[in-house]
């Protein structure tokens, strides 16, 4: 169910308060999720897609554009470090549980298990 402290529609149906397990930093996007207007890109359906996905199996992922979430940008040393190395051409950034995982394009579901699974093993969940 979505609340006044949600962000987004479609895909982020999590209050912005908690901690993320995977945080995707897009580049600008004419809308949330970037699925609008009169064609629509694949590879933005196919993110979308994937984050749906990850939503259903209960992690928790928030998605940042810098027009509508500055502040995520700027409060995030290892992204504004890899903005400041490789400008925009760095966008999009992922990153889950805290470490950056991809950068310039967007990792496909598979990786981004095999990242949380790895976490998962480490901290012993």
């Amino acid at each position: 169910m979505l609340n006044n402290h949600s962000i987004n529609k479609p895909d982020r149906i999590t209050p912005l308060d908690q901690n993320p397990d995977i945080e995707i930093f897009d580049p600008p996007l004419c809308c949330p999720t970037g699925l609008c207007g009169p064609s629509i890109d694949q590879v933005l359906l196919d993110v979308s897609e994937m984050v749906q996905a990850l939503i259903n199996k209960g992690y928790n992922v928030q998605r940042y554009q810098m027009t509508t979430h500055p502040g995520m940008f700027t409060t995030n040393p290892a992204v504004m470090k890899l903005i400041g190395e490789k400008q925009m051409g760095a966008l999009p950034i992922t990153v889950v549980k805290g470490e950056i995982i991809a950068h310039g394009e967007y990792p496909n579901l598979e990786e981004i298990q095999k990242e949380l699974t790895r976490d998962e093993k480490i901290n012993g969940k």
